[in-house]
């Protein structure tokens, strides 16, 4: 197995490093880490106890991984932060372990963290997420895959946002964001569906002309949202998959969902 580790890395004999990483200079890495083949840390990364880092990933400058919750509940258990395949993560992010007994953070496959990013304790983020700078979620926050945050958005605690959804930059997101959808604004609102996101993942314009239509009636100024949402329900099986989903999402929520704005 060739390891590279720089004579300046403090490194636990214990830890376990597959085939091909390369430890840059003053990181520091944990008895019980993990970390996947062919993984990059750039200077000054700090990899604590109880995280797996997966393959192919890089992670760079003063990047801290697996540190203890910042929540007034953690009362010392074994916790843990799981990171996937192919993820960059840039500098200065930050990403706790869970609180918990044997509960997880979790990071998906082929993720871009820009700087300063923070993902709280519990969270748990898909795959192909975009999550540009300064942006933070929350203890216990959940976002689908394919999903892109604008820089400095903030994610309250228990959130969820679903898959190919994009959160405007510098906004608050305080309730549940539905799949395929756009949010900006103060308060934030649903201001469309994510016609690109869902054009690169191969969704023909049919289906998303459906999407849209289902949203508009969820939201139309006819009757009720209630009223909309339970004739939906009842119909659910006549719909395509997509809005399948899209109905078990609201389902599903404690916090409420975000509203249409438009």
């Amino acid at each position: 197995m060739s390891v590279h580790i720089h004579p300046s890395a403090i490194v636990s004999p214990e830890a376990e490093l597959g085939d091909n990483v390369t430890i840059g200079p003053f990181c520091i890495v944990a008895p019980k880490a993990k970390i996947g083949a062919g993984t990059t840390l750039l200077a000054y990364v700090s990899i604590h106890d109880y995280v797996t880092i997966g393959e192919n990933c890089k992670i760079c400058e003063y990047t801290a991984i697996g540190g203890e919750p910042q929540d007034h509940g953690y009362k010392g258990e074994v916790s843990y932060v799981r990171i996937g395949n192919n993820n960059l993560i840039r500098e200065n992010v930050t990403i706790n372990r869970a609180t918990g007994e044997g509960n997880e953070t979790v990071v998906g496959n082929d993720c871009f963290i820009m700087d300063g990013v923070h993902f709280a304790h519990n969270v748990h983020v898909g795959d192909f997420v975009t999550v540009a700078n300064k942006v933070g979620l929350s203890g216990f926050v959940q976002v689908g895959s394919h999903t892109v945050f604008g820089g400095i958005a903030g994610v309250h605690q228990f959130v969820r946002i679903g898959d190919y959804c994009m959160i405007g930059g510098l906004f608050r997101v305080v309730k549940d964001v539905p799949h395929y959808t756009l949010a900006s604004g103060e308060p934030l609102r649903l201001t469309g569906l994510n016609k690109v996101g869902l054009e690169r993942a191969g969704i023909d314009e049919e289906k998303r002309r459906a999407i849209t239509r289902f949203y508009r009636g969820l939201y139309s100024k006819e009757r009720s949202f209630s009223e909309a949402f339970t004739e939906a329900q009842s119909r659910k099986a006549e719909y395509i998959p997509e809005i399948q989903r899209i109905i078990e999402f609201y389902e599903g929520t404690k916090r409420g969902v975000t509203f249409w704005g438009i």
